[in-house]
């Protein structure tokens, strides 16, 4: 029976990857800063292990015995600039990388679609996939410099032959446990109006968080996995307007969608890009920057490669997934 280390176990991944691996047979242990907070894994059969990802001896502690650790711990809209992402995701990583090391563990990095950069899709033609050449990343875009520095630094390790190890990248995360995405996007539905671009027909760049703990599985346990990292990025289609009615349906709200013409969206961002560095600061102007295009544009990412090599089958639908994920929102928020 496989043992496994997770971190950021309380997270929307974690919360998702652990039971999915119980299911599968594994023991699991889950690396906690403070074992009286870790809610629902106290009373799931996880060993919980104290520790920080930024603490390297509770962190190595942690691993001992383990084959796989899960490395899911980041930060994605913390206060602060460039220090405040810097040290718990690129020094979190290198801190994994040395635990799973020392445990003789293989490596699964949870990483991002973030790598690649802004903008490939609409100046290509063609989706973004594994082979897509990264692009530049705007200074201010700090959670997109962290995820490609802490994967560097994993592909580094490997290619010097230190340890195996894997990246999965997936895009928006949703499913119940959410604690960014769903609860900014049920706030505005719960008023019963949701605006759409161009009536809302394209397809949303989301991916359901048991999909993704589905993923990061299937390449823990997958040899050919060493060395290569996987868009976890596009499970099912789903548009921008479907996405809002099962969510309506999670949250029992009639719903009035509204389209909006592109060119007034456009308008309406240009005046946000401008404005937010004024009253948010620099940290949230690359987010302003990238919202339209999430909004008003195809998923842009490929998966391909995990459905082909991995067997990624994705278990969750989005008619099933979404509504549930608004559904466990509006029972704890």
């Amino acid at each position: 029976m496989p043992t496994a280390l997770v971190t950021g176990a309380t997270g929307l991944v974690g919360m998702h990857l652990i039971p999915r691996l119980q299911r599968e047979g594994w023991q699991v242990r889950a690396l906690v800063r403070d074992p009286a907070r870790a809610g629902l894994l106290s009373r799931a059969d996880v060993t919980l292990a104290t520790g920080d990802v930024l603490d390297a001896t509770s962190f190595g502690r942690a691993a001992r015995g383990c084959d796989v650790l899960f490395h899911a711990a980041a930060v994605i809209t913390p206060l602060g600039g460039w220090e405040a992402f810097r040290r718990p995701n690129v020094e979190g990583t290198r801190n994994a990388i040395a635990a799973a090391t020392s445990a003789t563990a293989r490596l699964v990095h949870v990483s991002s679609v973030a790598v690649y950069g802004a903008h490939r899709f609409a100046a290509s033609g063609r989706r973004t996939d594994e082979s897509t050449p990264a692009g530049r990343i705007p200074e201010e875009a700090y959670y997109a410099r962290s995820k490609r520095e802490s994967e560097e630094l994993v592909f580094e390790a490997q290619r010097a032959g230190q340890l195996w190890a894997t990246a999965v990248r997936p895009c928006v995360l949703y499913g119940s446990f959410d604690r960014q995405f769903v609860p900014r996007l049920a706030r505005l539905l719960r008023r019963g109006f949701a605006p759409v671009i161009s009536g809302g027909h394209n397809t949303l760049s989301v991916v359901h968080a048991a999909n993704v703990a589905d993923g990061l599985m299937r390449a823990a346990v997958f040899d050919g996995a060493n060395g290569k990292a996987y868009n976890l990025a596009n499970d099912y289609d789903v548009t921008v307007r479907q996405f809002f009615e099962h969510a309506a349906e999670g949250l029992d709200q009639r719903l009035r969608i509204v389209s909006i013409p592109f060119v007034v969206a456009r308008a309406a961002f240009a005046v946000v890009k401008a404005v937010a560095p004024l009253v948010l600061g620099n940290r949230l102007k690359a987010m302003v920057s990238s919202s339209l295009d999430f909004l008003a544009r195809d998923n842009p990412f490929s998966s391909e490669l995990a459905r082909r090599e991995l067997g990624w089958d994705p278990p969750v639908r989005p008619e099933t997934g979404i509504a549930e994920a608004f559904r466990w929102w509006s029972a704890h928020h």
